[in-house]
């Protein structure tokens, strides 16, 4: 018999406390009001007996506590079995909708339903799945910061790992803010520890994805609910450019030398100042810059208490006078 999350829950939340109770007692009478059939603790140990983690001893009538490294193999080494039927099951599945696939890309349909193909909600995470899956060369990535929670972030470390220990090459754009991201840096450790090459980049841009520079998956809209797929082969090798001319000009993720770090800063400093001089709003101009609209105020602010201003006409003015517009290089020290 195997078991599942539910007794897992059972064994965490109570039955583990119940057994240490049972060990420190040396034992527990059949006739123990925990063990009444209304008892709240009643649930906890017959999974205890089930698992066999106590035995009856007939002749003292007491339940006796085992030791749970006799008792492991038998819950764990089941689960064991059955994860690598599922995996070796899901590689058939997979191996088969592949050969699919590729049968629909060689075939007349595939060339009459165009170039273009929109999905929507839940059918894009799906078809990514599917696509990364087939990738045999490379995988180009631009990820802006707003949009991606932890789940989706974790989801993504164990798709993109799987692909990269098939031997993929993966290169991924993220913005400088990026780097202040928790579950962004261990998705960067994760991937890099396998090959993967991660910079980032002061400029805003959308979410792309090319896979082995043949197709391109583009937002379809601002709120993410839409992708288009392209399949036009200039249209996908315009895109692949692009995203080679900017990760030439990014900055390698995994670099935390201060050198670098400033460098990063003066960046920021120099995209508010261009929001600024441009008169972009906040949130347009936090959207740019990948920060939270309270995190750009803090830039603003900066700013302000470096030019000595009180008001943003006056930030404006002596920056004004002083010849600053944003667009002044950032050197390498």
């Amino acid at each position: 018999m195997t078991h599942g999350p539910d007794e897992r829950a059972l064994f965490e939340s109570q039955a583990a406390d119940l057994y240490d109770a049972v060990l420190a007692a040396e034992g527990i009478a059949t006739d123990d009001p925990r063990l009444a059939d209304d008892a709240p603790e009643r649930p906890a140990f017959d999974l205890l007996v089930d698992l066999g983690l106590v035995q009856l001893d007939a002749v003292s009538g007491t339940w006796m506590p085992e030791d749970p490294s006799t008792v492991q193999s038998r819950v764990v080494s089941p689960l064991s079995q059955q994860a690598t039927q599922l995996l070796e099951e899901s590689t058939h599945w997979a191996r088969v909708f592949g050969s699919l696939s590729q049968s629909w890309r060689r075939s007349p349909m595939s060339e009459a339903r165009g170039p273009f193909t929109y999905l929507h909600l839940g059918a894009i995470g799906p078809f990514l799945d599917g696509l990364v899956a087939e990738a045999e060369e490379e995988m180009l990535t631009a990820q802006p910061q707003s949009g991606r929670d932890a789940p989706s972030i974790a989801a993504a470390a164990l798709r993109d790992i799987a692909m990269l220990e098939r031997g993929v090459a993966q290169r991924t754009l993220y913005q400088h803010s990026a780097r202040r991201s928790t579950v962004t840096m261990k998705y960067v450790s994760a991937v890099t520890a396998r090959g993967a090459e991660v910079r980032t980049l002061d400029e805003f841009f959308h979410r792309m994805i090319v896979i082995d520079r043949r197709v391109a998956v583009i937002p379809a809209s601002d709120d993410y609910k839409s992708a288009v797929v392209v399949r036009e082969p200039s249209v996908v090798a315009f895109l692949a450019d692009v995203f080679d001319r900017s990760f030439e000009r990014a900055r390698p993720f995994v670099n935390r030398e201060s050198t670098t770090l400033r460098n990063i800063a003066g960046e920021q400093r120099a995209m508010t100042i261009r929001m600024l001089v441009e008169g972009h709003s906040d949130p347009v101009s936090a959207k740019r810059l990948g920060v939270s609209p309270r995190t750009y105020a803090g830039y603003v602010a900066d700013l302000k208490s470096e030019y000595d201003a009180e008001t943003r006409f006056q930030l404006g003015y002596a920056m004004g006078r002083a010849g600053v517009t944003g667009q002044e290089a950032v050197e390498d020290d």
